[in-house]
């Protein structure tokens, strides 16, 4: 019997690795080799990974238009790609799987180049541009939110975002609405990027709240390193009950305790808020080319799940009178949680995988979607 062997090609950030992990278990269980491709930073953390190997394949983004930092990317992209077509020509996989960001280029290109069957999942409502460039050369592109429209509909199979197991241990865990005069319990984070944000404005937002609300409130709040004792010090003087942390281990945990998250929107967040059920107030990251956290929110938005505020408009204030109207209504809190439940698909790591096996053992997309509905 031939041996099944699949390349998942991930690295960056928790957000492309986290369904990346949840495939590889997946697979596993189903008797397949799974190897991990990522760049060089990610590798130093990826110990925990199911895979029977970890390899290291260099990478760069185009991220400068210096004429010289983009001759040393794509020198480094080059090295990445001989790095991987070795890695492929050794390992010989039955099919090679990309998670998107800079670090998927090199493998998923070597691997379309020796005709090895490929596909790419995209997490948010709007593909990325590493993404957009392999899309011509694999076999499918499973869409976590990704809509099967535009011009490579064809190859769009609808799979959902695959949830890493601490998601799915909390996600039958009931929302209860706040009790009248009852403590009040916020979650807010910000990922690595995001968290700076949040430090300078909720702090003071929850100053605004009126002495008797604010005196409920439990606070668990990401903060970067240098903005913690900053926040923590804060909220003492506010007498806020306030754990202020850089990193919390058990994030879907606190998810499912709290009765409003306030954070960015990145695919794995919505897709978290959507699994386990929870109202939140949503802030998309600034700057991004193509407002893909947006649109991930809107998806909570338009499900009634969800309130989504632009950072460059919202103030203190503004944030303030969010908190001081959800708060006090426990009704309304509790139907956006059911909405947001609305929005998730919880079988996607098992449709995902049935994917991936269906490319591998030849199978076209077409034929795929016209078993699973898809």
């Amino acid at each position: 019997m031939t041996k099944k062997i699949a390349i998942l090609c991930a690295g960056g950030t928790g957000g492309h690795l986290f369904p990346a992990e949840a495939l590889a278990h997946e697979l596993n269980a189903r008797g397949w080799t799974v190897h991990l491709a990522t760049d060089r930073r990610a590798a130093r953390f990826a110990g925990y990974f199911p895979a029977a190997g970890v390899h290291a394949i260099d990478a760069a983004t185009f991220g400068s238009r210096n004429p010289v930092a983009m001759l040393r990317s794509l020198v480094t992209i080059w090295r990445g790609f001989r790095q991987a077509s070795a890695l492929m020509g050794r390992l010989k996989p039955s099919v090679v799987v990309g998670f998107g960001g800079y670090p998927t280029l090199p493998p998923l290109y070597a691997a379309t180049r020796r005709g090895v069957p490929s596909i790419i999942h995209e997490q948010n409502a709007v593909m990325g541009r590493a993404n957009r460039a392999l899309a011509p050369r694999v076999k499918a592109i499973a869409g976590g939110f990704l809509k099967a429209q535009g011009p490579h509909a064809a190859k769009i199979a609808e799979t959902g975002n695959p949830v890493r197991r601490a998601v799915l241990d909390v996600a039958d865990t009931a929302y209860e609405a706040p009790a009248a005069g009852g403590r009040l319990r916020l979650l807010v984070f910000g990922g690595s990027q995001g968290a700076r944000f949040f430090s300078d404005v909720f702090p003071e937002a929850v100053a605004l709240l009126p002495a008797p609300l604010r005196s409920r409130l439990d606070i668990v709040q990401q903060a970067r390193p240098e903005d913690e004792a900053r926040a923590r010090e804060r909220y003492r003087d506010l007498g806020v009950e306030a754990e202020v942390s850089p990193f919390f281990s058990d994030l879907p945990a606190r998810m499912a305790a709290a009765h409003l998250v306030v954070s960015r929107s990145g695919a794995s967040t919505v897709l978290e808020l959507s699994i386990i059920g929870r109202p939140s107030i949503l802030v998309p990251l600034p700057h991004a080319l193509d407002d893909d956290q947006g649109r991930n929110a809107q998806l909570l938005v338009d499900a009634g799940a969800a309130l989504i505020r632009r950072q460059a408009e919202i103030t203190a204030e503004d944030l303030a009178g969010d908190l001081g109207e959800f708060l006090e209504d426990g009704t309304r809190l509790k139907e956006m949680a059911l909405a947001a439940k609305t929005v998730g698909r919880p079988g996607a790591t098992k449709l995902l995988a049935d994917l991936t096996e269906a490319i591998a053992s030849g199978r076209s997309i077409d034929e795929f979607k016209r078993g699973a509905g898809a």
